[in-house]
């Protein structure tokens, strides 16, 4: 029997990265899984995996998480992992960047929230886990000012929803990753000016002496998303190789 026989959950970015990561592993321990992303070329690669069901869908825009919310008469877990990593001081970012970051990064959870919380609070049980960074209110890095500071409110907002509706039956935490092999990470080293130096630079942060895997991230999601996490709720949780501690 997997961990999550039974339960629906919906995965957001889950065409590639952490978020298919997750979305795998939630179907191979037996969740219903409803993978969501606006990439539907990447995201079908996902057909015919285990528990697996693909969505269209802009977490930006509210019209389409409501519609999504109208078909589903339950959801037992939430993982909101859309998000975009800016690179750059706050010099570098105009308001336009701003606010791209954070509608993309913040709102799009407050939006998710708002829709799927009544499901979970009328049935008085629910997961909901957001993905944070350690680059947030834990600690800064170079180049991850507006970065940084969505994933600060990230946290602000897990523990926000952990304390208000913990009598609910709802726990809510966060995830927060080091440096991940992602084909996000690989793009935003491939354009920099040397992306040998940028890679280097990406390893030496890591005491461990390598990137993480996005598995390695599902994995910790499984458990904060099943009964064995049933007295976790209102905490970030760090998995970066030791770049913290």
């Amino acid at each position: 029997m997997g961990r999550l026989d039974g339960k629906v959950a919906i995965v957001t970015a889950a065409a590639q990265g952490i978020g298919r990561a997750v979305a795998e592993a939630f179907g191979r321990e037996g969740a219903r899984v409803i993978a969501t992303d606006i990439n539907m070329d990447i995201l079908s690669e996902l057909k015919g995996k285990p528990g697996i069901e693909i969505r269209k869908l802009d977490v930006t825009k509210k019209e389409e998480i409501e519609a999504l919310a109208a078909e589903i008469d339950r959801l037992d877990i939430l993982f909101n992992c859309a998000g975009y990593v800016h690179h750059g001081t706050i010099l570098d970012a105009d308001e336009k960047m701003w606010d791209f970051s954070f509608d993309l990064n913040i709102k799009s959870m407050y939006l998710t929230c708002r829709q799927f919380l009544p499901k979970m609070i009328a049935v008085k049980s629910g997961c909901i886990i957001n993905m944070a960074s350690v680059a947030s209110s834990i600690k800064g890095a170079p180049n991850r000012c507006v970065y940084g500071a969505t994933k600060a409110a990230v946290i602000g907002l897990t523990k926000g929803i952990a304390a208000d509706f913990v009598g609910q039956g709802i726990r809510c935490n966060c995830i927060c990753p080091g440096t991940v092999d992602t084909p996000s990470l690989r793009a935003r080293i491939n354009a920099q000016p040397d992306p040998e130096q940028a890679l280097k630079t990406f390893l030496a942060r890591q005491p461990s002496g390598r990137l993480g895997k996005a598995e390695e991230v599902a994995n910790l999601a499984v458990f904060l998303a099943s009964d064995e996490a049933s007295f976790c709720n209102g905490s970030e949780y760090k998995v970066d190789g030791g770049w913290i501690n």
